[in-house]
């Protein structure tokens, strides 16, 4: 049996007062140096809403603009007019913050997250003009808290501030005492991953044109840990967004894997639909809010925006064969394991090179590579270069080592076979899997026959192992043939009549 993609979501939030209050960089800097001149600084470099929908790799992400633009587009992009300002795609929407914060006061089922009135009022029916955003949700928005309380929870409890526009209008408060695994911080940070985990559920499900009863299992993908003292990351972000959600006949379990998470995830979702345990699953994660301005210092000296004020979502629906959608292939994929080592060639190799090797393919006959598809808008002030450029030049020049590309074609390999990265630094969110929406239609329409999806990861960041991961798997066009073989129902019929016929033949036989 075959997996398909049947439709996928992304979706993206626009959160520059998280920025401020809730990424690692700016929170880390209140702590060693609360006067610095960077924190003055920031507020002067956050985008407005307006901004963030005439982005242009905001507009690629949700699917108004496709790749290609970005050639088009002088770089950098921050600074440039992309010819579209539109909240919604095909794939997903951007969100504004005072929507999303209350999305997230929706999906607190433990009394944790507070609004007041005013804020509730100016916001709820923006919120439910979403037409995502179902009653079942806007009836989980709670009961105003008075202003007063908000600010007492924040300056004597602990408690997380939920700001619009430098404006306190909430808090997550802590769910214990003690335990730093339930601190108003951490409860902030998960609440965020299940909000945006639940928005691009319901666009992936929409997309797929599928209904929510029809999800079995869900599998949530992202980097955030989930738990308390006594099982710090055990779960469950996928139970809790498909809650929410209402995927009533879905259960779920998360998956964790650093950046490469998503990939590792797509992979165990195509194979258990493969295998007949589930015949649709859900492929969910959400962002973090650690990394909201994670380059946000060497932003702001080279006088540019902020420009990771952006929370990322993503959903993939993988279903059996339908005889129409870009089929997973289980059978050759590539993995870099404990003995593989983390030199580039190494990795690139076992990632890229031996799977195609093994299916008999070269290079050539993959029409588009996406490994860690970040912005490089974002990358490049911060010191890290055009990853996925960098990732393009190591896959060809490996390419030229094993004679599958002549050295003189490398330039023209990188540029018809790579792409420009659109995603935000999320961790996860970019490694990989950002293409696949539009790889989808591209497929679907002939243009493309084969694109190769590769997450990396860095294990080596949780301080158990110095190996670097990754795994990879190929998506092809579909034969058209199904799970059927291309037998009709009428066929099917046809040949249970004659089966039954006959066994009726055979009984009167032995009965004579």
């Amino acid at each position: 049996m075959k997996s398909v993609i049947k439709g996928a979501g992304f979706v993206l939030a626009h959160t520059p007062d998280m920025v401020i209050w809730n990424g690692t960089t700016q929170t880390t800097e209140r702590v060693v140096n609360p006067g610095s001149d960077y924190l003055k600084e920031l507020p002067n470099h956050l985008r407005t809403y307006d901004q963030t929908l005439n982005y242009l790799p905001n507009q690629v992400y949700i699917g108004n603009k496709v790749p290609e633009d970005l050639d088009e587009l002088p770089f950098p992009w921050y600074d440039k007019d992309c010819g579209c300002s539109d909240r919604y795609g095909q794939f997903g929407e951007i969100m504004p913050e005072d929507e999303f914060t209350l999305l997230m006061a929706a999906c607190d089922v433990f009394d944790l997250v507070k609004v007041d009135g005013e804020f509730i009022e100016a916001t709820k029916d923006k919120l439910a003009a979403d037409p995502l955003i179902d009653e079942s949700i806007i009836a989980r928005v709670p009961a105003a808290t008075d202003h007063a309380e908000i600010e007492r929870l924040v300056a004597e409890e602990a408690s997380e501030g939920l700001y619009i526009d430098n404006k306190l209008v909430g808090c997550v408060c802590r769910a214990h005492d003690v335990d730093h695994n339930l601190s108003a911080e951490i409860m902030h940070e998960n609440i965020v991953e299940k909000a945006s985990s639940v928005l691009a559920l319901l666009h992936g499900i929409k997309n797929a044109g599928i209904q929510k009863e029809d999800i079995e299992y869900v599998i949530d993908c992202s980097e955030e840990a989930c738990g308390d003292m006594n099982q710090r990351g055990g779960g469950n972000f996928a139970k809790a967004a498909a809650e929410i959600a209402g995927l009533v006949n879905a259960t779920g379990s998360d998956a964790r894997g650093f950046c490469a998470a998503p990939t590792h995830t797509l992979i165990e979702a195509a194979s258990l639909v493969a295998a007949g345990a589930y015949k649709t699953v859900a492929v969910t994660a959400g962002g973090c809010t650690a990394k909201l301005g994670m380059n946000g210092k060497e932003h702001v000296k080279k006088g540019l925006p902020a420009l990771e004020d952006m929370i990322g979502g993503l959903c993939f629906i993988i279903t059996q064969d339908d005889g129409v959608s870009p089929v997973i292939n289980l059978e050759h994929l590539g993995r870099v394991s404990v003995g593989t080592g983390s030199a580039p060639q190494q990795v690139i190799g076992s990632l890229v090179y031996d799977p195609l090797e093994a299916a008999g393919l070269s290079v050539m006959d993959v029409d588009k590579f996406s490994p860690e598809m970040q912005n490089p808008d974002i990358t490049k002030p911060g010191g890290a270069g055009d990853v996925p450029l960098a990732n393009f030049k190591m896959i060809g020049a490996l390419g030229v080592k094993k004679g599958q590309i002549e050295k003189k074609q490398m330039a023209a390999f990188v540029k018809e076979h790579g792409l420009q990265g659109f995603a935000p630094t999320q961790g996860h969110i970019p490694s990989g899997v950002p293409i696949i929406g539009h790889a989808r239609n591209k497929i679907m329409a002939g243009e493309w026959k084969r694109v190769m999806i590769i997450g990396k990861g860095s294990l080596f960041l949780g301080r158990m192992t110095n190996l670097f991961d990754g795994v990879s798997f190929l998506i092809e066009a579909n034969d058209g043939q199904g799970d059927n073989a291309g037998v009709s129902e009428e066929e099917v019929k046809s040949m249970i009549a004659s089966t039954m016929r006959d066994f009726a033949k055979a009984l009167l036989e032995q009965a004579e």
